[in-house]
């Protein structure tokens, strides 16, 4: 399939092209040539107004629900939906079920993504599928295509087990990714602890229950060696740990979920179960230290921590509610509401080399892997236009700035109506 993007402002700060609003030819998926202006009366003509491309997002933290929750989304539409949110790559989340801890359930999910604009990259799960005191084969998971371990948002308590998990991935250069939650300091825990959680009268998870277990993987870290991921961080003390870590050049990386840095715990006011999240949304100073970290790169990428939940989940009361949010369709333009044009992209394409997947500045002669948006527009979220099958959205009755047309990727093209 050969594509031609007429006038289209390059957002790649790696790349020779960097700001400049240009031509660009894409053959059998491989950048042709980028030029003023370019003629090529068989391609596909992309020609849209304010049209920009970035290197494709990527998002660290995404759920579907297949294989063994289906109802909340397929692999098959969530990816599409994916494409159409911007982002060409995308790193799939163990809570499926089966577990991902054989060759064969990484294989499942390859095969089922294979052939779609939006790359999935899945994650093995750290422990067994029987056995949450016993490593899975970590090795062979990654042999099958797992770009790091997880047990998602299940944090391993067991302070040996993640000693062993370190140490046994460094053999193959593995990444092992750890939730910070402490779950006991944690426990019947449903929103933030702080002034709100007390005025609703709902238990509150501290914020040192996931200060503490930062703590401990990095001086498990110290200690084995080894690459750890803090997945989604929310509190101004874990921002600072981190900092700190890599003063001391630990190996470590982390992200933080984009409604972290949106969000405050007074949306909670009103009981609604869509703002019920993990980690929860914190206090204001929580949300300047993130944002802060971002700027400063202490936040190593962002991420739609994208959660497909059905309505049986979280239309109910609120202690009983399901956490999560879905994110993937307004990650662009959540982040242009707190960023630049420029800053937002880039930070939508950050993270890909932490997790080994190789990236190529804007270039001919380099695969076309882009996503293509553009700052204008405003959009009102609203329940009917979200494609998501579950529609759970923390951004409902919001307005964000931006607009995203699709990507290119794997020489094909997602182009949004």
């Amino acid at each position: 399939m050969n594509i031609l993007l007429k006038s289209a402002k390059i957002i790649d700060p790696t790349s020779s092209f960097h700001g400049n609003t240009l031509d660009i030819l894409i053959r059998n998926g491989i950048i042709d040539k980028i030029d003023k202006s370019i003629d090529a009366p068989k391609a596909s003509v992309i020609d849209h107004k304010n049209l920009c491309i970035s290197l494709g997002w990527f998002d660290s933290s995404v759920s579907f629900g297949e294989p063994g929750y289906e109802e909340r989304e397929t692999l098959a539409h969530g990816l599409a939906v994916a494409a159409a949110s911007g982002f060409t790559q995308i790193a799939y989340n163990t809570n499926t079920n089966p577990l991902p801890t054989s060759k064969a359930d990484i294989s499942f999910l390859l095969q089922s993504a294979a052939h779609t604009p939006t790359t999935l990259h899945p994650k093995g799960h750290i422990t067994a599928q029987d056995n949450a005191q016993q490593l899975a084969e970590l090795h062979d998971l990654s042999q099958a295509g797992a770009i790091c371990f997880s047990n998602h948002k299940q944090p391993v308590d067991d302070p040996h087990l993640m000693l062993l998990a370190l140490q046994y991935a460094r053999g193959f250069d593995g990444l092992i990714e750890s939730f910070p939650i402490d779950p006991l300091l944690a426990v019947h825990g449903v929103m933030h602890e702080g002034k709100i959680s007390t005025s609703l009268g709902l238990t509150g998870i501290p914020n040192l229950a996931e200060e503490i277990r930062i703590r401990r993987d990095l001086s498990i870290l110290a200690y084995t060696g080894g690459k750890l991921h803090i997945p989604t961080i929310s509190t101004a003390q874990g921002v600072a740990l981190i900092r700190q870590a890599k003063k001391e050049k630990l190996d470590v990386s982390c992200s933080v979920a984009i409604h972290n840095l949106m969000l405050t715990d007074a949306e909670l006011e009103g009981f609604d179960t869509r703002f019920k999240l993990m980690p929860p949304l914190r206090e204001s100073s929580d949300q300047k230290a993130l944002i802060k970290g971002v700027k400063d790169g202490t936040i190593d990428m962002v991420t739609s921590d994208h959660q497909p939940m059905d309505i049986e989940h979280k239309k109910m009361e609120f202690e009983h509610a399901a956490h999560g949010s879905i994110g993937l369709e307004t990650a662009y333009g959540s982040l242009c509401a707190l960023f630049d044009t420029q800053t937002a992209a880039t930070l939508l394409s950050k993270g890909k080399e932490r997790f080994g997947i190789q990236q190529q500045p804007i270039a001919v002669g380099a695969k076309a892997d882009f996503s293509l948006f553009s700052p204008k527009g405003k959009t009102t979220v609203q329940k009917e236009n979200i494609i998501s099958t579950s529609k759970n959205s923390a951004y409902l009755g919001k307005e964000i700035p931006g607009t995203v047309y699709g990507v290119v990727n794997n020489g094909m093209l997602h182009l949004n109506d």
